[in-house]
């Protein structure tokens, strides 16, 4: 018998609409030396896009909280480098009639606390407390370049 009064979770919050969870990816950018070759393939991307795209085979299960105000962090030479926020993320298929997304991004590159990242595949979730903080200007971060920037964090120096 039911205590009066008391109904199940399930019953109470139907309809109630629970706020997202921003998300964030982390992927790395293959065949970049630099941030410079990130932004050089995007500008050539934007030549015939609107916006800059990546495609990936892997389809994010989560992607309205991705989409709630989530960015991408590149990985560059072992660095996480550059956040991205994302635009869209499209449900695609392939050439071989498979699921694959595109990443749509906004074009601007916003440049975060160089954070050693070691190497994975394809991409993963980042939680935000887990992100790497955005680059003030004027931190003095900006010049040195972030490999070493990493390395004097990592010993704790920086």
């Amino acid at each position: 018998m039911k205590p009066s009064g008391i109904r199940p979770l399930a019953e109470i919050s139907q309809g109630v609409k629970f706020p997202l969870v921003t998300l964030h990816m982390v992927k790395l950018c293959v065949g970049a030396e630099d941030v410079g070759d990130l932004e050089a393939w995007q500008a050539r991307l934007m030549k015939t896009l609107p916006a800059p795209v990546h495609r990936t085979r892997m389809v994010p299960k989560q992607i309205d909280k991705l989409l709630d105000g989530g960015s991408i962090y590149w990985v560059i030479k072992g660095v996480i480098q550059v956040r991205q926020p994302f635009a869209d993320i499209r449900v695609i298929e392939d050439r071989g009639g498979r699921k694959a997304c595109e990443l749509v991004f906004e074009p601007e590159l916003i440049a975060v606390d160089p954070t050693p990242k070691r190497p994975f595949q394809g991409w993963r979730y980042l939680k935000p407390e887990a992100a790497p903080a955005d680059l003030k200007q004027g931190s003095g971060g900006e010049d040195i370049p972030p490999e070493l920037h990493a390395k004097l964090k990592d010993a704790m120096v920086w």
